[in-house]
């Protein structure tokens, strides 16, 4: 009963994580095109995105990664045989590779924070689609475990990440035109 209630939390916890690692990112976009406003709406659109990325980050998405990492743990220490497993060490490579997204989006965090523009609009939608491609691939495997063929899952992930890149640039377009 106590691995059930650890797994049910460990899900809850991804998914607000998920959540807050989406959501930072579109703050990120709005913040960084808000610098293209006039003076004054800028500076008030820009202290509005601080406050709520502060709130968010360290509010949900922070405690929701620590969450995630203690609940995924304790899962492993109830079930250690999900340890013997390849696709469990697939799927932790890819939380591994998650962690790194979160690290690096709290770089951007600390930049925005401080007024550091070093990243497009463009290139922050492009990072944001990241996060999307790591949550495919870890419910895929969680999902499907065993049961696949890992050379055409690769194949279909790398698939979906040039549909969503040609999506961002189809968009780029859209909004250019306008």
């Amino acid at each position: 009963m106590t691995y059930l209630w650890l797994k049910s939390l460990h899900i809850i916890f991804v998914v607000t994580w998920f959540a807050g690692l989406f959501y930072i990112i579109r703050l990120f976009i709005y913040q960084t095109e808000a610098q293209d406003k006039p003076a004054l709406e800028r500076d008030i659109l820009t202290a509005q995105f601080k406050l709520m990325s502060k709130r968010l980050w360290y509010g949900i998405t922070w405690p929701s990664a620590v969450l995630t990492a203690v609940l995924g743990t304790s899962v492993l220490w109830q079930v250690p045989v999900y340890l013997s497993q390849p696709w469990m060490h697939l799927k932790l490579a890819f939380v591994g590779g998650l962690f790194a997204y979160h690290f690096l989006s709290h770089r951007v965090f600390k930049q925005l924070q401080n007024d550091v523009y070093t990243y497009s609009s463009t290139k922050l939608r492009i990072w944001n689609e990241v996060a999307t491609l790591i949550l495919f691939a870890i419910v895929f495997l969680v999902v499907f475990k065993n049961a696949t063929d890992w050379l055409k899952a690769l194949g279909g992930l790398i698939a979906f990440a040039i549909v969503l890149m040609l999506a961002i640039k189809q968009y780029k377009k859209i909004r250019s035109k306008k």
